[in-house]
């Protein structure tokens, strides 16, 4: 079993923290991952209705090599899933490259990896195919996007949600803001202000807190360009607004995490797995007059939660040939129980019986069936 992966590269040693706040941040990540992994795993395994039963089968061993580009946010979940995937087929290989969703987008739309820039003279490839097999992203693809990718191959790639997740709103444990509202975060994070009523929000006096706390500043922290995410609170949490630039735009989810959990003033957004015990989460209200929602397994699948999303794999897949034995396989694995329960160990939410329904309906008839058109 080989599993190689790419992240982000590293903040600039003039920016990194002390090594002593990232080993904090690391140990609470640790324990935190426990308990949410038992949350999610035991609402799957209570929840036979509501989560699929069907146990993973290998047709035949594979073998091969996979490469999965794409969302920082996925990269644990896909590594983890092709972890377990190897466990049936040892003789697989998989390359996992977190660059941001967006990034990689155009990656796969041109069918690149690193290994084609040259970057495996330097060192810095996986172990998985030459070309992108799979996009993992964390956004659905735009319109313009689908018709790039089309417009290079002569077909539109396939979108298969895999798990759901949540981005919150997290600040430093020791803030003591109880609820925000999306009014609220758009006041904060935009410079357009198409929720907010009143303008910009700079000072935590402005959001209702007090006892000292009435004239100290926000610091927003949030992710860079390449980013999914990014993308996907602009277009839900701003309504398709502009971020401020007094953002702090963070490589990747963990480095963003610990940005916060270093600053008492800071306020951020990021997927709910990277949380851990040194900042918190704060409760949403989407409404005027509504409840204060934290995501949750049951918030998150009912849509209660504002700020939920489905999380992808996008397949290259040429409506008239044949998928490869490796792709095809995995795609399986992640849609059966064995899959969902290691997306749950992930500390992501997995998929409801009827979205594993459709997917299994569109693995098979427009994956395997290699005449059938894919739209």
């Amino acid at each position: 079993m080989t599993i190689t992966y790419k992240r982000q590269p590293p903040l600039p040693a003039s920016r990194t923290r002390p090594c002593l706040a990232l080993m904090l941040a690391i140990a609470s990540w640790c324990l935190w991952e426990g308990a949410a992994a038992a949350e999610q795993a035991n609402a799957l395994a209570q929840s036979t209705e509501e989560s699929p039963s069907e146990q993973y089968q290998a047709d035949h061993v594979v073998s091969g090599r996979v490469t999965i580009s794409g969302s920082d946010t996925m990269q644990p979940l896909v590594t983890k899933l092709a972890a377990a995937f190897t466990t049936f087929h040892p003789k697989t290989r998989f390359g996992v490259e977190g660059l941001g969703s967006s990034q990689s987008i155009r990656e796969f739309m041109l069918g690149l990896s690193y290994q084609r820039r040259g970057d495996k003279a330097r060192g810095k490839v996986t172990e998985g195919a030459s070309s992108t097999d799979l996009l993992a992203s964390s956004r659905p693809l735009t319109d313009q996007e689908k018709k790039g990718f089309a417009s290079h191959h002569g077909y539109e790639p396939i979108g298969i949600p895999i798990a759901m997740d949540a981005v919150a709103i997290y600040v430093h444990k020791d803030n003591p803001i109880t609820q925000l509202t999306l009014e609220q975060v758009d006041a904060m994070f935009s410079s357009t202000f198409k929720r907010s009523r009143t303008g910009s929000v700079t000072t935590w006096g402005q959001v209702g807190l007090k006892a000292g706390w009435e004239s100290q500043p926000i610091h927003l922290y949030g992710r860079n360009k390449q980013s999914g995410t990014r993308e996907f609170f602009k277009q839900v949490a701003l309504l398709d607004g502009e971020l401020s630039d007094d953002i702090q735009e963070q490589p990747g989810s963990a480095s963003e995490i610990l940005a916060i959990a270093q600053d008492s003033l800071a306020v951020g957004y990021a997927g709910v797995g990277f949380h851990s015990s040194l900042v918190r989460i704060v409760p949403l209200i989407a409404e005027s007059g509504g409840q204060a929602i934290v995501p949750s397994v049951e918030t998150v699948s009912t849509g209660q939660y504002p700020l939920a999303r489905p999380l992808y794999l996008y397949v290259n897949k040429n409506p008239d040939g044949k998928l490869d034995p490796a792709v095809k396989e995995f795609l399986k694995f992640v849609n059966s129980r064995q899959g969902q329960e290691t997306v749950a160990r992930a500390n992501f939410y997995p998929l409801n019986a009827a979205q594993i329904a459709k997917n299994r309906e569109l693995l098979e008839h427009s994956l395997l069936t290699a005449q059938l058109n894919a739209r």
